[in-house]
C-alpha cells in the first residue's frame, strides 16, 4: 500500500471504502434502522389496540406475559406490546389508544424473556398506564 508523502489521497479513498464493512456504518448510513422500525425511527407511537394477547416467557421461567396486539396510527403496522405492571392489562380495552415506546433491550430487540416484543405500553387513552396501575388516577369513560 502507498505510504510515501503524497499518498493522502489513495489512503483516504481506500479508508472510505472498507468502512463499508464495518456494520454499524453502512445501517447508519443507509438509515436501515429507520426502514425497519415500525416507529420509523421515532421514540414513541400511538395505535389502536387489536386484542389482549398472553405470550409465554422463555425458558427457564414459566409465566404468561400479558401483551396487547395493536396497529399503529402513523403506518397502520401491526405490533405488540408488553403492559408492564401489576394487573396492567385490566385497565387496557379493546380499541383503546395506547402509546408504546421501546422496551429498552438490546440494540432495539426484544428484552429479557417475553420472546419477540419490543415495544411496551406507556399511556391508555391519553392517562399514564402506571399511574392507573397504582390507583392514583381513573380511566376516562369515552
Amino acid at each position: 500500500m502507498a505510504n510515501g508523502e503524497n499518498a493522502g489521497d489513495k489512503l483516504s479513498k481506500a479508508r472510505g471504502r472498507f468502512r463499508w464493512s464495518d456494520r454499524d456504518y453502512k445501517r447508519r448510513v443507509l438509515q436501515l434502522k429507520k426502514k425497519s422500525d415500525p416507529l420509523e425511527g421515532a421514540p414513541q407511537a400511538k395505535g389502536i389496540v387489536i386484542e389482549k394477547v398472553g405470550i409465554e416467557a422463555k425458558q427457564p421461567n414459566s409465566a404468561i406475559r400479558k401483551c396487547v396486539k395493536l396497529q399503529l396510527i402513523k403506518n397502520g403496522r401491526q405490533i405488540t406490546a408488553f403492559a408492564p405492571g401489576d394487573g396492567a392489562i385490566n385497565y387496557i380495552d379493546e380499541h383503546d389508544e395506547v402509546v408504546v415506546e421501546g422496551i429498552g433491550g438490546r440494540m432495539g430487540r426484544s428484552k429479557g424473556d417475553i420472546p419477540g416484543v419490543r415495544f411496551k405500553v406507556v399511556k391508555v387513552n391519553g392517562i399514564s398506564l402506571h399511574e392507573l396501575v397504582k390507583g392514583r388516577k381513573e380511566k376516562t369513560v369515552r
